[in-house]
């Protein structure tokens, strides 16, 4: 009888555990959509831990400069699709991924920022043996946690050419803190223990995978998008982020919007076309 009561907190623990996986896990949407009008192909891209992402690869139509777009939390390749057809359109070739635990690409154990950056860098490795793409010239378009992402991978990957970043925000931990006020559950002793758990189990410490902390080791240019409307992710948050970069090649664009369409951005696509022909000497 002892015994039993012994293993009553460690059953509490191991279901306390369970729950917040559960809680956070991302809701698996299939595309219901396609990039119809555009020479799509699919792609299936080789990433970590033997897994696979389903994608759509969309060539240009000559060889020049290629973007990896990663959609973010609960969304899948299709999020991204509003900004294909004028990105192709301006001569750019395109890879729209599904990270690893969305839309039509392989399961795992859980997904997380440095997961998504992972699944980036193995769609980047993709483009790089395609003939019609130049390798030298490679980059990002990230929304929400895609966007973080992004940062985190060009953080680490100097040569990249440009990155996109749609909604991202500026610290995990402030999310994340958003999200248990959400759900109303209290920080002390709950939350920050719900903080510190993500942390063990994904590997990393938030300071670490935080854009206002990537921004920093960035040498590309970089342009923040970000809508005044935006719920989800205050738009001081982005200025949070250009006011910590360090080279005067960070550009924000505040426009009308809300988290999920971007801010508008499809309003304001000829902003971002001459941000990235810029970026990659298109002018």
């Amino acid at each position: 009888m002892a015994a039993e009561y012994l293993l009553l907190p460690a059953l509490a623990w191991w279901l306390l555990n369970r729950a917040i996986r559960f809680g956070l896990r991302a809701e698996r949407l299939p595309s219901a959509q396609e990039p119809d009008g555009l020479p799509w192909q699919m792609a299936r891209v080789p990433t970590r831990n033997g897994k696979h992402l389903s994608g759509w690869f969309i060539p240009a139509a000559r060889p020049g400069p290629a973007l990896v777009l990663m959609h973010g939390w609960g969304g899948n390749a299709q999020t991204m699709l509003p900004l294909a057809g004028p990105l192709h359109g301006a001569g750019y070739a395109l890879l729209l991924l599904d990270a690893r635990c969305h839309g039509g690409s392989d399961d795992d154990s859980f997904a997380s920022l440095p997961r998504f950056a992972e699944d980036i860098e193995a769609g980047l490795a993709w483009l790089e043996q395609r003939p019609e793409i130049d390798p030298a010239r490679l980059g990002l378009v990230g929304h929400s946690v895609g966007a973080g992402a992004a940062l985190l991978v060009a953080s680490r990957r100097p040569g990249l050419g440009a990155v996109v970043s749609l909604a991202a925000f500026a610290h995990p931990a402030t999310m994340m803190r958003r999200w248990l006020a959400s759900m109303y559950i209290p920080y002390w002793p709950l939350g920050a223990y719900v903080l510190a758990y993500v942390q063990r189990v994904i590997g990393h410490r938030f300071d670490d995978i935080a854009p206002c902390n990537t921004i920093r080791q960035l040498s590309c240019p970089v342009l923040l998008v970000h809508g005044l409307s935006d719920t989800t992710v205050p738009a001081a948050e982005a200025r949070q982020i250009l006011a910590a970069a360090c080279h005067d090649g960070v550009e924000l664009l505040e426009v009308a919007g809300t988290h999920d369409d971007f801010g508008d951005i499809e309003s304001h696509l000829p902003q971002l076309r001459d941000f990235l022909d810029r970026a990659f000497g298109r002018r």
